[in-house]
Order: C-alpha cells, then structure tokens, then sequence
C-alpha cells in the first residue's frame, strides 16, 4: 500500500501541463527560496514524518496553486482546545 503523502504537492504539480510542470520546478524553489532539492523533499513527505514544510511555505504553495487556505495539507491537525487542556491541569 502506498503511503498517503503529508501535502498534495504531486498532485497538484501532476495536474500542469509539461511546458508548466518543468517551469514550475524551477520557478517554485526560487520563488520559495529553497534548494531544488529540498522543494523535492517536500514533495516526498509522508504523514507521520517529523520533518515538515514551515507554514509561511505552504502558504506560498497553496497561493500558486491557487488553492484555498489548509488545501494542500493530506491530514487533519488533532488537538485539544487551550481552555480544555487548562481545565484538565486544574488551573485557574
């Protein structure tokens, strides 16, 4: 079974045509500032991975590939709320 990626970065990059998909391998590192080589670690990412893409990142990404904001994501952040956990330290 193939391990469900932790962003939709080969989905989308599947989605261009050639000319645009080899441009969008030059233009997205440089426009993020990163190294071909990280844009491509990115874009292996699994869920679960500890490694992960800083969010002002993913928020560039989702922004040329004009997708709206936590689309890019392949999983859901599970968490308790501020007050919830407050509440269960016993803290006032």
């Amino acid at each position: 079974m193939k391990e469900l990626r932790k962003y939709k970065i080969d989905e989308m990059m599947n989605k261009l045509n050639l000319p645009k998909y080899k441009a969008a391998l030059k233009i997205i590192p440089k426009t993020l500032g990163i190294a071909f080589n990280t844009f491509h670690n990115y874009r292996k990412l699994k869920v679960g991975d500890k490694s992960d893409i800083p969010y002002g990142q993913v928020r560039k990404l989702e922004i040329l590939f004009k997708i709206k904001e936590g689309g890019l994501a392949n999983f859901t952040a599970e968490c308790k709320s501020l007050d919830t956990l407050i509440k269960e330290e016993g803290i006032q």
